[in-house]
């Protein structure tokens, strides 16, 4: 018998955001974009953190975001800043910033991701879907603890002490390889004998295993990883390393699917629910939990995979 999805509107369900800090990566399109729009007309945030690769897109979103807003709402302290997620160095240099100016965080969106972009090594010399979907997000994350540890330890009247971390995994994780689900020898290589979307599998469901560990060591925080759905964005777009029988089928179907700002919706949910939420849990649309894979569920898994990422993340941490 199929779950039942929870039903959730924005308009009606997230509640007042009033002295909060929020983070959202990938905030300048899509699901990102519609996040920051949902969480600027409820309450009026302390700060909406806008993280994107380029400041003058950030900035052309953030302008687009509060021409659709009521006012007061148009006047939301929306601050951009600039993040490369396959840059260790820019995820850093990102943290130093916002640790600077915010005085905690209430909500980490880990929203950034790429999909089926051709074979490619990081920066710092990581397989380019990994780097980005997973490695840097796990160092922003970790970087950003004092903020999120703030947050636990206020005591502002009317403010959730718990801060949510939500980090957009995929239904696409269940094409991780078999039988060992990462790679770990693959994933500073650009050989391709995963293929575009094996590679794209691997780092989802290092998303799903991340995201179970970390609750799992720290829970005084509230974790999520979720699938949006499939959901009319640019992502296809940018797969490149697909066929182009495969991006010509994608784009057909992305008129099919659910427009952005009902893909939001589970991520908006995980955010921001008070029940029906468990963290550390997969969730598909919308707060359908218990979906994940066996490899999704493998805590063995999430501790190999932990330990390498410490490991990676050791020179950046200071």
């Amino acid at each position: 018998m199929a779950k039942k999805s929870i039903s959730f509107r924005p308009s009606r369900d997230i509640p007042s955001l009033a002295g909060r800090v929020i983070l959202v990566t990938g905030g300048n399109s899509g699901l990102g974009k519609q996040c920051v729009l949902e969480y600027a007309r409820h309450g009026g945030p302390s700060q909406i953190w806008l993280a994107a690769r380029s400041l003058s897109r950030a900035g052309e979103a953030a302008d687009e975001i509060k021409s659709q807003l009521a006012a007061p709402s148009r006047q939301a302290d929306i601050r951009l800043l600039e993040m490369d997620l396959s840059s260790l160095a820019s995820v850093r240099a990102a943290a130093r910033v916002f640790l600077a100016e915010a005085a905690r965080l209430d909500i980490l969106m880990l929203n950034a991701g790429i999909m089926a972009v051709p074979p490619g090594l990081s920066k710092d010399g990581y397989e380019i879907q990994f780097a980005t979907n997973h490695v840097g997000h796990a160092l922003l994350a970790k970087l950003l603890l004092p903020a999120l540890e703030k947050t636990a330890s206020a005591s502002q009247p009317g403010v959730d002490a718990r801060a949510r971390v939500v980090c957009l995994s995929s239904y696409g994780h269940v094409s991780a390889p078999k039988p060992e689900g990462i790679r770990f020898g693959s994933l500073r290589t650009e050989a391709d004998d995963l293929g575009p979307y094996g590679r794209y599998g691997q780092s989802k469901l290092a998303n799903v295993l991340w995201t179970r560990q970390m609750a799992r060591l720290y829970p005084q925080f509230t974790f999520a990883s979720i699938h949006p759905g499939v959901v009319r964005t640019n992502l296809m777009n940018n797969a490149t390393g697909s066929s182009c029988a495969v991006r010509v089928l994608g784009k057909v179907a992305t008129k099919l699917v659910t427009p952005v700002d009902q893909g939001a919706r589970n991520q908006l949910w995980a955010s921001v629910a008070t029940e029906g939420i468990e963290s550390g849990e997969y969730y598909e649309p919308v707060g359908i939990g218990g979906m994940a894979t066996e490899l999704g569920r493998d805590m063995d898994l999430a501790e190999k995979l932990w330990d390498w990422t410490e490991k990676e993340l050791e020179p950046w941490i200071e």
